[in-house]
């Protein structure tokens, strides 16, 4: 096999293709990138056996076919200390040559017949989600997603497909961010999807794409990539029984002076406490050491009975980061039950500190 690509082209790719690689054991045939040439396109994917991602140009000059597979990072490295010029890879008694100019490398290659197949879409359902709805609202609740939580389906999102709307779920069991989309849905259908995953899916798609499932898998296609996850097997926790029914006050505060409050307070303390009264919010640091901040906003809130809430500023910081209106509404019912945070079809529900 030998193929001729500019730089620019193959180093796209590659710098794609990484976060798919397996990262902690380089003599498995997951750290490799696969690499084929057929019907004047080369095919390009990566996978860790959880997560893949395919690719396929016609911007690579093919002068013969064949296949190969070959270290990713060591690949990339390379690629990226060489000049912005045209680059020969060439396939040699299973030894890959990486030629520009006066400059060569070489590394050694797997047997690409040995790496992992991608699960196929063929019979597979779809969902119908519109995938602007659906990248956009699963960048608001991915902050709210845990890593590595023993119970390993709060690591991911739910994508709760119901009759007339999808909820995008996401939660560290200290807060619970939801997304709800409007859609008309044939059927039912409840999945979770890895935090890696959805990450990449954020990154990867701002057009059309399809979506397909089945019990172990969810692959997303579009002209560009073809990808695909293991999806996590587990049962989410119900998290409609954590929304409060009926809220007592709603309060409807500015996006902008609420976030320079914040941050002033969070140069001494992440965790912060609001005293909510009739005409002002006042914000403390929850700091020891005797070191405090504190500072107030002005604002008409309507309620009569003072609240102290106390919570992680982040969780805050991260909702807001996430809309784009102007104001947004603080809903609370007793200082030690959890909070509601919303902005049209985003709710974060935060658990208070208490104190």
């Amino acid at each position: 096999m030998k193929i001729n690509t500019p730089k620019m082209v193959i180093e796209s790719i590659l710098i794609n293709l990484q976060p798919f690689l397996e990262k902690k054991d380089a003599s498995q045939i997951t750290s490799h990138i696969f690499f084929q040439t057929q019907n004047n396109e080369c095919i390009i994917k990566a996978t860790d056996g959880e997560i893949g991602l395919q690719t396929i140009t016609n911007q690579i000059n093919i002068e013969y076919e064949g296949s190969f597979t070959v270290n990713g990072k060591k690949l990339l490295d390379i690629v990226r200390i060489l000049k912005d010029e045209e680059i020969t890879f060439e396939l040699i008694d299973n030894v890959l040559t990486v030629k520009q100019k006066h400059s060569k490398f070489k590394l050694p290659t797997f047997d690409a017949n040995a790496f992992p197949s991608f699960p196929n879409i063929e019979n597979k359902p779809k969902i119908p989600l519109d995938s602007l709805d659906l990248i956009q609202n699963l960048k608001k609740i991915s902050l709210a997603i845990d890593n590595n939580n023993p119970k390993f389906e709060l690591n991911g999102a739910l994508i709760n497909i119901k009759s007339d709307t999808t909820d995008l779920v996401g939660t560290d069991t200290r807060r619970l961010s939801i997304a709800t989309i409007q859609t008309s849905n044939p059927q039912q259908l409840s999945i979770i999807v890895p935090k890696k995953a959805i990450l990449e899916i954020q990154k990867l798609f701002l057009d059309t794409i399809t979506i397909y499932y089945d019990e172990t898998n969810l692959i997303i296609t579009n002209d560009n990539y073809y990808f695909y996850t293991r999806l996590i097997n587990g049962k989410y926790p119900d998290y409609q029984r954590i929304i409060p029914t009926n809220i007592k006050n709603n309060i409807i505060l500015p996006k902008k002076e609420m976030l320079d409050s914040i941050k002033m307070i969070t140069t001494i303390s992440q965790d912060i406490q609001l005293t909510i009264q009739n005409n002002q919010i006042i914000f403390n640091s929850l700091a020891s050491d005797n070191i405090e901040a504190k500072t107030k906003l002005q604002i008409n809130t309507g309620i009569t009975n003072e609240f102290k809430l106390s919570f992680n500023s982040r969780y805050l910081l991260d909702f807001l980061s996430q809309i784009e209106n102007n104001q947004f509404t603080l809903g609370i019912n007793e200082e030690n039950l959890p909070f509601v945070l919303k902005n049209d079809n985003f709710i974060t529900i935060i658990m208070p500190i208490v104190i």
